[in-house]
């Protein structure tokens, strides 16, 4: 995907890895790498600050659609169906929410980092090569022990027709922050799926350095904890992590293909909470336990020392519709 050209006020921050801070907000933005072959993508454009909203334009093309979905079957092989994968509006979002976040943390000296909380996703319709509308708003602001919890809402709009393609909701606390004073209220985390339908299928996965090198490309995540083990070391962790969003976007494609047909447009909404970090080369374990007749698959994904990824959903809508 590519961005306008123009150049934002505030720096970009660096992506945060589920459920741990990433490194503080730098001077100046750093230069991202771009996949072989492509250009370097522009930085979004971020809206004066007028209001808590922020607005940019993307292009997507066929050959970001199917790089993401590639990325995230890593483990998985060719899907049985082309189409923009179930996780792929977060993509579209990321860059400007961390621009947005870079605004509201701009001169704040307490704030060194961000946990991403929750992810939630709402596909109305799936995306295709185009541009793309994007906008953020702030939500919601509490102030924490912490630092500042964070609900972002974001909506990707079909430039051409103006029709919404999918809104988002993303939860994160930006650790020391205090320079945003409270407003709005948090809304609920969803919890779809009252009665299961049978018992939960298990399924082992290994995510290796080479898996995450290409989900980062995909994704445009360039953060260094991600490719770089000493730079994962400088921010506190034993080496490189997965990116959290790679674990969910892996869970979306194994319940496209088990519980959706195969077909990625069924599945019309997705949700997580991010619970630990998981480094390349370790096991994870997928849960998925179907829920009402098959319209809502729960997941859980899980390692040795613990839960990566809990309160996992899907919603599945019905085949042809």
């Amino acid at each position: 995907m590519t961005a306008p050209t123009t150049t934002p006020a505030a720096p970009a921050a660096q992506a945060a890895p589920a459920g741990q801070a990433a490194p503080a907000t730098p001077a100046a933005p750093a230069a991202q790498a771009a996949p072989a072959g492509q250009a370097a993508p522009a930085a979004p454009a971020v809206t004066a600050p007028a209001g808590p909203v922020s607005r940019t334009r993307l292009h997507v093309t066929d050959r970001d659609l199917a790089a993401y979905r590639a990325a995230a079957r890593a483990r998985l092989g060719a899907p049985a169906r082309a189409g923009a994968g179930p996780a792929h509006p977060f993509v579209a979002a990321h860059a400007l929410a961390q621009h947005t976040v870079s605004a509201l943390t701009a001169g704040d000296h307490g704030f060194t980092g961000v946990v991403h909380l929750a992810q939630e996703i709402r596909t109305h319709a799936p995306l295709t090569a185009g541009d793309v509308d994007v906008a953020v708003e702030v939500a919601a602001v509490r102030r924490e022990a912490r630092g500042t919890r964070l609900a972002l809402t974001t909506r990707l709009t079909d430039a051409a027709t103006g029709a919404p393609l999918a809104d988002l909701a993303t939860a994160a606390l930006l650790l020391g922050a205090t320079g945003t004073e409270p407003y709005g209220a948090l809304p609920p985390a969803a919890h779809p799926g009252s009665v299961p339908d049978g018992p939960p299928l298990v399924l082992t996965h290994v995510l290796d350095a080479g898996d995450t090198r290409a989900y980062a490309h995909a994704s445009g995540d360039l953060n260094p904890i991600h490719l770089d083990d000493d730079a994962a070391r400088a921010a506190g962790f034993p080496g490189v992590i997965a990116h959290g969003m790679h674990l969910v976007a892996l869970a979306a494609e194994e319940i496209t293909d088990r519980h959706a047909g195969g077909d990625p447009a069924r599945v019309t909404a997705l949700g997580a909470r991010f619970a630990a970090p998981t480094r390349p080369g370790t096991e994870l374990r997928l849960t998925l336990q179907p829920h009402d007749r098959g319209t809502v698959v729960r997941f859980t994904i899980a390692t040795e020392a613990g839960t990566a990824v809990k309160a996992g959903w899907a919603r599945i809508a019905p085949a042809g519709e």
